[in-house]
């Protein structure tokens, strides 16, 4: 247990304060790697061999990666079938649903000498070509998503200023832009397939402004979660989604993140006030005022939650804060079967009982028995009593070993099997990848949901966790393979298909938390249905008419208008 204690204290700031606080030991030569742009500029930074890549704690890898369709030379919001496709009935567009491709591929141009020179004008030392730093950013080391390109430039933009005239400038040239944020996410959101220019957030990490009897917060979209919530603490308040340590709070409105506490306090859809975007033309689009509520016009602030930077790059965010729980009860109890657990999650959110957190955690890594976890929040007495309670709920469906913690140091060491969960399977399979699932389903289907999947992930092979959302119906499973051996890959990627078409059949999700990205693309259509698909299309096609805001990401290619 040693290693994890090692492990989790590397995420108590995140993987871009690290990078950054080495970046200039080691200078790099991109001589040798031709997918340089030419006629490199003599000045850029000076990077370290490797940036650190750090995992989402709970979740930190994900399925397939699809290939796309090109959008550089002459941009295309249509990867439209052939006549000889369409009547043989053969064609499968790239990231389309029907997509069983490795890869992500894409096009690649020479990177125009005239934007880099604007860029460098622009970010002065916080722009970079180096290779290394390039390819890390295009192709992050931990993450199952591969692409066949990286970023051609590295930039650090340090006000929204600059963004802004950066991505006006890429906008000329009609070369692609990915932002990046706390490099967290699982589902290729941050690839760059196409080359183009990657706009890392990193040193915009400031805390404008501080309402504290608002109980809200302005902040600039490179802080993350953990730093702001240590800024916080002082005041009593916190902001409460909790995703990977090291995530960005830019990054979880691009995502619409959430985390274990969403069943309390709700998805980052609910936690965002109003933002600020760059838009693909280089203005600066304020989306809302500071009130807590309006019936002001298009709700264009969650528009942009959940694009994944398809439509703008977020610059400014104004974020709902909480006061931090009086007092806080811990409990932990196992189950015969995992859908016992299942049951008894449902039973007490049906019950009226206030719930910060409630997981479900199960797998050949874990404890012997599956493991249902709980928070309870409110007074000393009222804790308390919401505890007892719930544990009259368990002992009713066959639970045993309830146990429960009050004081700080116990509560962490009760929630640590679930937070090291992941750990905890990479620690027995260290040279495996992994795919994880992110189904949810509306609570009552949870029980059933969890059965299905359990009974196929017995009847594999590969190592599989099942970590739980369970309070809100979000389901996630960790497949361990062998990246080396293609049916193992294969295997993996059946059993992600399997459990989100499960999930669809049952009103659910493709996706409760960790977003599109590449990943979950072909399974949109069947979600949503095209109408929907062809509607987030248009949006996209009038504010990016060049297409060059994350392209090939969020709506599948095979989409046409």
């Amino acid at each position: 247990m040693s290693n994890f204690s090692s492990w989790f204290s590397r995420f108590r700031s995140p993987s871009n304060y690290l990078y950054r606080t080495f970046r200039n030991i080691t200078t790099h030569s991109n001589a040798n790697h031709p997918s340089s742009p030419t006629n490199v500029l003599t000045s850029h930074r000076s990077t370290i061999s490797s940036k650190p890549s750090l995992l989402p704690l709970a979740l930190a890898l994900c399925g397939a990666s699809f290939a796309l369709h090109p959008h550089c030379n002459n941009p295309s919001f249509c990867d439209a079938p052939s006549p000889s496709d369409t009547l043989n009935n053969s064609y499968v567009s790239f990231g389309g649903k029907g997509s069983t491709q490795y890869a992500v591929k894409g096009s690649h141009k020479e990177f125009p000498q005239e934007l880099l020179h604007d860029l460098k004008l622009i970010c002065q030392d916080n722009f970079s070509l180096d290779y290394e730093e390039r390819e890390n950013h295009g192709k992050p080391q931990n993450s199952f998503h591969k692409a066949v390109n990286i970023p051609d430039v590295i930039v650090y933009p340090r006000s929204e200023e600059e963004v802004s005239k950066i991505v006006k400038s890429c906008n000329d040239y009609k070369v692609p832009i990915v932002p990046y944020g706390g490099a967290t996410s699982i589902e290729g959101h941050t690839l760059s397939p196409h080359g183009g220019v990657c706009i890392d957030m990193s040193l915009m990490k400031r805390v404008k402004a501080l309402h504290v009897d608002d109980m809200d917060v302005v902040v600039e979209p490179g802080i993350g979660w953990m730093e702001l919530n240590e800024y916080l603490e002082p005041y009593g308040l916190f902001f409460p989604l909790d995703p990977g340590p090291g995530a960005s709070i830019g990054g979880m409105c691009a995502t619409r993140c959430s985390g274990s506490l969403a069943v309390r306090y709700g998805t980052m859809r609910d936690n965002v006030i109003s933002l600020k975007v760059v838009l693909a033309n280089g203005d600066i689009v304020k989306t809302a005022s500071r009130a807590r509520k309006s019936a002001a016009g298009y709700d264009l602030t969650r528009m942009v939650i959940g694009s994944e930077g398809t439509l703008g790059v977020i610059t400014e965010v104004t974020l709902r804060l909480q006061k931090i729980p009086q007092h806080s009860v811990v409990a932990m109890c196992n189950f015969p079967s995992v859908k016992d657990a299942a049951d008894v999650a449902i039973a007490t959110m049906m019950s009226g009982i206030q719930i910060k957190a409630i997981n479900v955690a199960n797998g050949k890594n874990l404890p012997e028995f599956p493991t249902l976890m709980f928070e309870f929040i409110g007074t000393e007495a009222y804790a308390r009593e919401q505890t007892q309670i719930v544990r009259r709920i368990v002992s009713k469906h066959n639970g045993s070993d309830f146990v429960f913690a009050e004081e700080p140091e116990a509560k962490k060491e009760l929630w640590k099997a679930r937070k090291e969960a992941l750990w905890a399977c990479f620690a027995l399979e260290p040279n495996m990848e992994a795919m994880i699932s992110d189904v949810c389903v509306p609570l009552s289907h949870l029980a059933d949901l969890i059965s299905r999947s359990k009974k196929e992930l017995d009847a594999s092979p590969l190592v599989c966790t099942v970590i739980a959302h369970a309070g809100d119906g979000n389901f996630h499973t960790v497949i361990l393979f062998d990246p080396t051996q293609d049916e193992q890959r294969k295997e993996a990627e059946r059993l992600n298909s399997f459990m989100v078409h499960a999930a669809l059949s049952l009103e659910g999700t493709c996706t409760g938390e960790h977003g599109v990205g590449t990943g979950k693309m072909k399974y949109l259509e069947e979600e949503l249905g095209v109408e929907a698909l062809r509607t987030m299309k248009k949006i996209k096609q009038v504010l990016d008419p060049n297409n060059i805001m994350n392209p090939g990401k969020l709506i599948p290619p095979h989409v046409c208008l």
